[in-house]
């Protein structure tokens, strides 16, 4: 009889022996939704106080959102190794321990949203090294500390977005370093900021992002240090008018334009070391005599009158523990600021007015639609620059794009040239020592008048020969 008992109960005990081992693995904490199949445990809005008992070893996603946690503490998350999504969002989370998410290797989004956070200590996020969305928007961060995202080497972080800084009135000093995908900042990116200090270094951008800075009037110290840009064009910087310090080491910078600092009348210190500038004229500065600091070594400077002014304050002008030197030209190369003699300033440091080769008015010809090339070589020291204007008065520079282009010979070439491109042209060559000019006449004939004329040609009763065939010319 009691065999029989026990063998009557034998698939009732299996049965609750499978449902212990699967409550065990797979349940659920109450008051929470749980899904097996994406092994989910969704906690939302439950006013729970502390992460709740019961949570699957298993879980991926885990929702603790819009709930009452006040803190987060080491190894809170030790028991899932697995987890790859946390919504911590929208509690009163006030302090994260470090450690609070060790063995936490899979995730790859966490959320600390709309929390009262005021400090993140550096460790939080040691060992997350495959996040890859991290919010902590909306809490009380009075600071962000050095290196605290080092090991968020995921960080799909590509763009700045307009207004990304919105509501930090009271935000001073940005720095944004070794950000490598990042190569443009919107016009209105910094919109709304009062910052006195900005950093922007170690990215590819590659201008320089005016329209970004025009918001920033209280700005002070501006550092753009290695990134790729090349030029600093005339008068676009005007709107900063605090600025004391421009730093650009290592930009790969060529040409700072004449009034490129025109407006900033308190700029005292300027670093453009590491670079591919040539020279580095007086025109370029509002105010020459308010600079202190020049930082110019490891350039190829050409010593040259555009640079006798640098040169005659020598010894008044700091250039920190690396002097300028001078590459050409050759008696002088290699020669240290500082150590100038008077004698060789007069003899060596010199400019010659530009000269216009074959200075002769042109006369050229084009049919409509033909390319047209003119001419204009210029020699001198500085190397001049030249320019064309047009006899709209339109002016073209090698930086023109379009139809209409300068090449670097200085010759002006017109593509598909039309009716209207016709007249006198002049070319100016000019540098520090002077400028030349040369005028040049372009005719372009129109493809009508041109048909018309063979339309002519063809039925001219003088052109028909005895064997009645009409005289044709090509060409």
């Amino acid at each position: 009889m009691l065999h029989t008992v026990v063998s009557c109960w034998q698939p009732f005990l299996g049965l609750a022996f499978v449902a212990v081992f699967v409550g065990s693995t797979l349940g659920c904490p109450s008051r929470c939704e749980c899904s097996a199949q994406t092994k989910a445990v969704v906690c939302h809005r439950k006013r729970m106080p502390t992460i709740p008992d019961g949570v699957p070893t298993e879980t991926r996603l885990l929702d603790l959102s819009k709930n009452k946690l006040t803190m987060i503490n080491p190894d809170d998350f030790i028991n899932f190794p697995g987890l790859e999504e946390l919504d911590l969002s929208g509690n009163i989370i006030s302090y994260v321990e470090p450690g609070a998410f060790n063995a936490l290797f899979n995730m790859h989004s966490l959320s600390l949203k709309s929390n009262r956070i005021k400090l993140i200590p550096l460790g939080v996020f040691a060992g997350l090294t495959n996040l890859t969305q991290l919010d902590i928007s909306d809490n009380k961060i009075v600071i962000l500390l050095d290196y605290m995202f080092q090991d968020l080497h995921n960080l799909s972080i590509s763009t700045l977005h307009p207004y990304s800084f919105k509501k930090l009135f009271r935000l001073r000093h940005l720095e944004i370093d070794h950000w490598q995908s990042l190569d443009h900042v919107p016009a209105n990116t910094l919109h709304g900021l009062n910052l006195t200090t900005l950093f922007i270094t170690n990215t590819n951008l590659s201008s320089f992002p005016y329209q970004a800075l025009k918001h920033l009037p209280y700005l002070t110290h501006l550092n753009l240090s290695y990134n790729c840009i090349r030029h600093i064009e005339g008068g676009m910087l005007m709107d900063l008018v605090r600025l004391q310090e421009l730093h650009l080491v290592g930009a790969q910078l060529t040409a700072i334009e004449p009034y490129a600092f025109q407006g900033l009348r308190g700029l005292k210190v300027l670093n453009v070391s590491h670079n591919q500038l040539d020279t580095l004229e007086k025109g370029v500065f509002q105010s020459p005599e308010a600079l202190e600091v020049l930082l110019i070594d490891n350039n190829p400077l050409v010593c040259d009158c555009r640079l006798m002014w640098i040169l005659q304050k020598r010894l008044s002008i700091k250039f920190g523990d690396s002097q300028p030197e001078c590459s050409t030209p050759d008696g002088i190369r290699g020669t240290p600021f500082k150590e100038f003699k008077e004698t060789l300033l007069s003899y060596y440091v010199t400019c010659t007015k530009p000269k216009i080769r074959e200075n002769k008015t042109q006369t050229i010809t084009v049919d409509e639609g033909q390319q047209a090339m003119l001419r204009c070589s210029a020699e001198g020291t500085p190397r001049p620059m030249v320019s064309w204007i047009s006899p709209r008065r339109r002016v073209f520079t090698g930086r023109s794009h379009g139809r209409v282009t300068v090449h670097n010979n200085g010759t002006l070439e017109i593509k598909s040239a039309e009716v209207q491109d016709s007249g006198v042209y002049l070319c100016l060559a000019s540098n520090s020592a002077g400028n030349d000019t040369l005028m040049t006449s372009l005719a372009v004939k129109s493809l009508g008048s041109l048909y018309a004329n063979r339309s002519q040609h063809y039925t001219d009763p003088s052109n028909i020969t005895a064997n009645g065939t009409t005289g044709v010319t090509l060409g």
